[in-house]
């Protein structure tokens, strides 16, 4: 009697814990954002993404998660926003290429990138440079240029992935040039600077951040930037165009936020307001410079602009090089 007297207690107790608790708890699952974010933990989008998941917390209240999902080149974390809600909860984080290069190289992306998805803010540059080891005997780019005309068994120009802008980039720089320069990928940044640190890799071109440390640790140096304008990360530095050799205005990467097609206007004007204070916070801005970026801020509309460009400067060089990517 004793013990089904305290089972009838505690059952009783359960229910009343479940009828206080179930409604808040319902409320909080209806409150939770999430960022998704098309790689894996750590990297320079994983720290604009939680470093504006902070922000987004005090800002739109609530729950802000970031959710990795890597693969397929970024493609599945477009696709699952594609189908999430149009609410306002989910919001992708993107770099350019899924965007600007992938309706030209890939012949099924499974999104259209002009009609699934609405584009939110842009949030940040991502300069790139060129470097080399510090015991090539270059020092600058037009010495590069000068010496890899006498090395003709030294054009491979190395970055970590075929079909970006670095890619086409090249390809634009070799025309120019009228030299066959051959861009060479690799199957990770680390192994293209190892390469290069070695010396057996006269030139690459990456992001900045995954460069830095070696430049201050004495083993590489910067040759040139991308861009119209030096990078306020590397202020020494000249732009490619400032060098003489053309191909890299527009080559410079970028990350901004979209979500799904059907979100009412007043949402996305909301969380535009929401993303655009937050790159403009002195703190954040510095977070994002350690990390190699640049905040921009700017509105959706202008982020839609500069996709239309880029894809349309970058259309005759992709429709000339024949490259397709492969699922």
């Amino acid at each position: 009697m004793k013990c089904s007297f305290l089972l009838r207690k505690t059952i009783a107790t359960l229910l009343l814990t479940t009828a206080v608790i179930a409604p808040g708890a319902a409320g909080a699952a209806d409150d939770i954002t999430r960022i998704v974010v098309g790689f894996a933990p750590g990297g320079a989008l994983d720290v604009l993404a939680r470093s504006l998941a902070e922000k987004l917390r005090g800002s739109l209240g609530g729950t802000v998660l970031v959710e990795n999902k890597p693969g397929a080149s970024t493609r599945l974390a477009l696709q699952a926003v594609k189908q999430a809600p149009p609410n306002g909860k989910t919001i992708l984080i993107s770099p350019a290429p899924p965007f600007v290069l992938f309706p030209m190289t890939y012949p099924r992306l499974g999104y259209n990138p002009d009609k699934d998805l609405i584009p939110v803010a842009h949030l940040a540059d991502v300069p790139l440079a060129a470097s080399t080891s510090v015991e090539q005997p270059f020092k600058t780019m037009p010495e590069y240029l000068a010496w890899v005309k006498l090395h003709p068994e030294s054009l491979g120009v190395g970055m970590a992935t075929l079909g970006g802008t670095i890619h086409f980039g090249v390809l634009t720089m070799s025309k120019a040039l009228n030299m066959p320069l051959a861009p060479t990928a690799y199957r990770g940044a680390s192994m293209m600077m190892t390469d290069l640190v070695g010396g057996s890799l006269p030139i690459g071109i990456d992001a900045v951040a995954a460069q830095i440390g070696l430049q201050k640790a004495g083993k590489i140096r910067f040759l040139g930037v991308t861009g119209v304008r030096r990078s306020t990360l590397l202020p020494d530095v000249p732009t490619f165009k400032e060098a003489g050799v053309a191909g890299f205005d527009i080559a410079s990467g970028w990350y901004a936020a979209f979500v799904p097609a059907g979100t009412p206007a007043p949402i996305v004007a909301r969380l535009e307001k929401a993303l655009i204070e937050a790159v403009k916070d002195p703190a954040l801005q510095s977070k994002l410079a350690t990390a190699g970026m640049e905040a921009t801020g700017l509105p959706g509309a202008e982020a839609g602009r500069i996709i239309q460009a880029q894809r349309a400067q970058w259309k005759p060089v992709v429709e000339a090089s024949g490259f397709t990517a492969e699922d």
